[in-house]
């Protein structure tokens, strides 16, 4: 099975490398990485091109989430799954291709999530767009929707291993939202429907 785990790894995160949102931004003649939070998320595409380009953004990058869960499911079963699952997301955060400097992996694992426990994700993502609303931070509503997904998993499918598996992507997902977190708390973080300076 080494080789089949090794494979999931591999295959995962060449596939989270392929960054959707600095692909498309170079398309249209830049980098988004230069442009407004200098992240290359569905969220920054979004305040700086606009709705649709975001919303394509999104679904690339959610995609490549689904994609690689199935390609470490088919392999190698439940570990492959979490093995790939984890891979695509390191490399959304830290892609080949682009110098390692990508996103912060939420669009990816919403997809993952998608496939891990579809059913389980429809009250995650009702709380998180209600975070959404209520507070007008996506960062606030990708963090907790994040958390809401650990707790959840942990009480359907018990603590190990994809209790643990979803804990450490929630942790990580929260500490790439490090700068987030310290604007929230500034009260400088920018709501939904605000350019970015």
């Amino acid at each position: 099975m080494i080789v089949q785990y090794v494979l999931c790894a591999v295959i995962a995160y060449l596939l989270g490398s392929v960054s959707t949102g600095i692909i498309y931004s170079r398309a249209l003649g830049q980098d988004i990485r230069t442009q407004g939070s200098k992240n290359s998320g569905a969220t920054n595409m979004t305040r700086v091109h606009g709705l649709g380009k975001g919303a394509l953004t999104f679904l690339g990058d959610s995609l490549k989430g689904v994609a690689a869960t199935l390609i470490g499911q088919w392999l190698a079963g439940q570990t492959g799954a979490i093995i790939a699952a984890t891979c695509v997301v390191l490399g959304h955060m830290w892609p080949v291709f682009f110098g390692f400097k990508g996103g912060k992996g939420v669009a990816t694992m919403i997809g993952i999530g998608f496939v891990m426990d579809p059913v389980l994700m429809i009250p995650v993502a009702v709380i998180g767009i209600a975070v959404m609303l209520l507070s007008k931070y996506v960062s606030l509503a990708s963090m907790v929707g994040l958390i809401v997904f650990a707790v959840g998993i942990i009480l359907r499918r018990g603590f190990w291993p994809m209790g643990l598996w979803a804990l450490l992507m929630a942790a990580l997902g929260c500490w790439r939202h490090r700068t987030n977190i310290q604007r929230l708390l500034n009260g400088t973080e920018n709501k939904i429907g605000k350019k970015k300076e």
